[in-house]
């Protein structure tokens, strides 16, 4: 891949039709490359590579590192759209096409656990964006960032849709020796036409649970995330018992399961996709999502008394997403109330993440 040959300035940019975002805090050059067709990457050098987690989250982790941001895999429904706001840049193509790479992410890392205020409080890997998105085979981000983790004695945990987590699974074995280490994979869609059209920069279904298998044959427990679950798409029993099966036979441990989270930007680009590919289902998600960013509540309970007695069937462990609007409630009002115990949580992560 010939990316020094593809760096692009300002006038080649617009030749482009690609920003160069010469703005960007810490940017260090624009890149363009045949196999990313239509992406842009933008290489940064990082200030700082660890990111608190607002003690509101419902999410049971303090900390997280996001070596890029913005994702090539282009989940339609993806959480994170939203993020690309704050560099001046869209929810929608913006975020599948505009990719932040922090070049320095394992130097800066290493850095900042080599502090003594550090605790070693685990770091999730996969909670923002993808850290296996396909360029990560190029930059080669997490081998430093899984290094400087395990060396400082820092648990780490790891969720990703990409299958380059394989070239790296030797480099997990050691660091479990060292920590605890955690991998999940992500897969929603198991019709390959489905799955192409919604997420259609990420690896096969068939790639992903050959993943799962490698991790499992490596000594991993391996979580699947089953979610989002896609009303009138995605959650028909057939359809549910046979991801089920595939994932079990791929030699996962257990699944976290749930219904499809739309917030604020993922919302308007999901929708506008419902209307423009599924027009005969607009309706029934207006209905759902118009004014909430979550499934109705009956329809999330009706889902997990479906999907529960399937799960015990195949032999595999359960939690169901823990982001849910009732969880939220229960971690605000703990915020609120210093001297209550916080809610028990899970210690693994369960994030509405892609």
């Amino acid at each position: 891949m010939r990316w020094s040959g593809q760096e692009i300035g300002p006038e080649g940019a617009q030749q482009a039709g690609a920003p160069a975002l010469l703005g960007l805090s810490g940017l260090v050059r624009s890149v363009t490359t045949p196999e990313f067709q239509g992406v842009t990457f933008h290489e940064v050098t990082a200030k700082s590579a660890l990111n608190r987690v607002p003690a509101a989250s419902s999410m049971p982790f303090d900390w997280t590192v996001n070596p890029y941001r913005g994702c090539s895999h282009a989940c339609v429904y993806c959480f994170a759209r939203s993020t690309h706001r704050y560099l001046d840049l869209d929810a929608g193509a913006d975020f599948d096409q505009q990719v932040i790479v922090k070049v320095n992410v394992a130097e800066v890392l290493r850095a900042e656990l080599a502090r003594r205020s550090w605790n070693g409080d685990l770091v999730a890997l996969g909670t923002n964006t993808d850290p296996y998105q396909r360029a990560e085979g190029r930059y080669r981000l997490m081998p430093g960032i899984i290094d400087a983790l395990a060396e400082s004695g820092t648990p780490l945990s790891i969720l990703t849709k990409g299958t380059l987590l394989r070239r790296d699974l030797p480099q997990l074995e050691q660091a479990a020796r060292r920590v605890p280490v955690d991998l999940s994979m992500s897969i929603a869609v198991f019709d390959d036409a489905l799955q192409k059209a919604v997420e259609p920069g990420t690896p096969t279904t068939a790639a992903r649970l050959a993943t799962v298998r490698a991790a499992a044959d490596a000594g991993f427990a391996v979580t699947v995330f089953l979610m989002p679950i896609m009303p009138w798409l995605t959650d028909g029993d057939t359809q549910l018992d046979d991801a089920l099966a595939r994932i079990a036979e791929a030699g996962a441990s257990r699944v976290v399961f749930g219904a499809l989270h739309l917030r604020p930007g993922a919302k308007e680009w999901f929708l506008e996709w419902i209307q423009r590919e599924h027009p005969h289902l607009a309706t029934g998600y207006r209905r759902f999502y118009g004014s909430s960013s979550y499934a109705p509540a009956a329809y999330r309970a009706q889902l997990a008394r479906r999907l529960r007695p399937m799960l015990r069937r195949h032999g595999l462990d359960a939690l169901e997403d823990e982001d849910q609007p009732e969880q939220r409630r229960l971690v605000r009002g703990a915020a609120r109330r210093p001297s209550s115990p916080p809610p028990a949580l899970d210690p693994m992560p369960q994030p509405a993440l892609f």
